[in-house]
């Protein structure tokens, strides 16, 4: 039992939900939506056997239920939430050993704070308030709130329109401003294309619908949006789960202009080789031309991020960067001796675990330092320089490749990293002639993406994947000659 809040870890409790459950079904309006919830039970048991017609006619059907549903929640919670206000002992979530109307229906709910503080808001926006001398005052959306309560008005379209409109509310003309919110609901519930015969609108149209009312109604026009997302410009870096760490926030126009430029210039379209079908037809020493493009596998998020990759390795290493420590950004890797050569076995950056192999991989890059310790976490070994490719080399290794060695990847040298053809930890040198430039997708998965690299007389040779190129045939790699070459101009004329 928490001592702060006695009772609390009762509320929404089984023995908790039973009783309330129990006295609340003996009521009338119980009575009736139990009956609807038995309902529905049924129908989910039977939908593989509804007719099409029927099945659609449910969809409507639950959907319509569920506008009520929501209203109903948002009326409920927004009840709980004045109660649990008040400035007295009488306060309803102290009776039930909880801090806030928050606290108790989260309890009580099991649904996220977030969930229930956009039913607190919404329900804030459309409930009648009170004046400082109590006298009843209009609600502030009365027809969202009217649609939300008849049904007709779902929660999604309820929270874009009172949204959009509550942001030039202070810089509308009362009466248009109410308009407004009329003519939106209207449009969103399919009033007016009922009376014009037309088709109800989807929830994109109703968001397009209420963004444009709100240009309108802004008198000042778009710098007090500016002024506003200058305040509300942000990114945060999320927990890691299941591998992946997430990322949110908000760019400023300019700052997603500039990223989204940076993007499309690596996310051209490639076009796939077409390999030919005779051997004769092509000299295994002849080199991968430019225009050579490959299908790649990607997906277009995943090569977003793959290029939001590189620019971070980029910016890493650049000199203008900040020092943190008197050194340059570095990641630092930690893994157990025991775990070096386990292919199973995890490492850890910062404090995400990910696998062995990635750790030795971005070792590569220079900006990571490996840290090797015992069973007992005493350190017993730190990452050498001789592991990574010092300035010297890379220029020199930058000067004979030009980019990422991949045939039609686009990356271009400064972003790329250097790859130890064989590998270090199988006594492979760190030496020009064993490293070539990679992009961070390409090296992060060579190994699984069929493509196979080779060091002849310190050139080397790029093998594609066998559902490119059936005959395996070793090629010289992209160069920077071939990269400075002009493209030959078809004949005029």
């Amino acid at each position: 039992m928490d001592r702060r809040f006695p009772g609390a870890s009762n509320v929404g409790g089984p023995a908790y939900r039973g009783g309330m459950e129990q006295r609340y079904a003996t009521s009338d309006e119980g009575r009736d939506v139990l009956a609807s919830v038995d309902a529905l039970r049924a129908l989910i048991q039977q939908t593989g056997a509804l007719a099409d017609a029927d099945l659609v006619a449910a969809v409507g059907t639950v959907e319509a239920l569920g506008r009520m549903v929501d209203a109903a929640r948002v009326r409920l919670a927004g009840e709980v939430d004045v109660r649990s206000a008040r400035d007295s002992e009488d306060r309803l979530s102290a009776k039930f050993g909880c801090r806030n109307g928050v606290e108790l229906l989260e309890r009580t709910t099991r649904v996220s704070a977030k969930t229930i503080n956009a039913r607190i808001r919404l329900d804030k926006r459309t409930r009648p308030r009170m004046s400082l001398t109590g006298d009843e005052l209009p609600a502030r959306f009365p027809h969202v709130g009217q649609a939300l309560r008849d049904g007709t008005l779902g929660v999604d379209a309820t929270h874009e329109i009172t949204g959009s409109l509550a942001r030039v509310e202070d810089r509308a003309d009362p009466q248009q401003w109410d308009a407004a919110e009329a003519t939106t609901v209207a449009y969103a519930t399919g009033a007016l294309e009922e009376q014009a015969g037309m088709i109800p609108p989807t929830f994109a149209e109703v968001e397009m619908h209420a963004r444009t009312w709100a240009a309108y109604l802004d008198q000042d026009g778009p710098e007090p949006d500016a002024e506003r997302a200058t305040r509300n410009r942000g990114l945060t870096l999320g927990t890691p789960r299941d591998g992946l760490v997430p990322l949110r926030g908000s760019l400023l126009p300019e700052v997603a202009a500039g990223l989204q430029r940076l993007l499309d210039a690596h996310l051209n379209p490639a076009v796939r080789f077409t390999p030919t079908l005779d051997p004769e037809d092509r000299d295994e020493t002849e080199a991968w031309s430019q225009d050579e493009a490959v299908h790649d596998p990607r997906t277009n998020t995943q090569k977003r991020h793959d290029v939001l990759a590189v620019i971070i390795q980029a910016a890493a290493k650049a000199t203008e960067t900040p020092t943190l420590g008197g050194a340059a950004p570095t990641l630092v890797v930690t893994v157990a001796e025991d775990d070096l050569h386990d292919p199973t076995a995890a490492a850890r950056i910062d404090d995400t675990r990910v696998p062995v192999s990635t750790a030795h991989r971005i070792a590569c890059t220079g900006a990571v330092q490996k840290i090797i310790h015992d069973r007992t976490g005493r350190i017993i070994r730190l990452g050498t320089p001789e592991r990574v490719f010092n300035a010297h080399q890379r220029r020199a290794i930058t000067a004979r490749d030009g980019g990422c060695v991949i045939p039609g990847c686009t990356i271009p040298a400064a972003w790329c990293e250097i790859h130890h053809v064989d590998e270090h930890a199988n006594g492979g040198p760190t030496h020009t002639d064993n490293g070539v430039l990679v992009c961070w997708w390409h090296h992060h998965n060579l190994d699984r993406s069929g493509w196979d690299i080779r060091m002849r007389a310190g050139i080397p040779v790029i093998k594609a994947p066998p559902w490119i190129d059936r005959r395996g045939t070793y090629r010289p790699a992209p160069n920077a000659l071939i990269r400075r070459r002009p493209r030959a101009r078809p004949p005029s004329g």
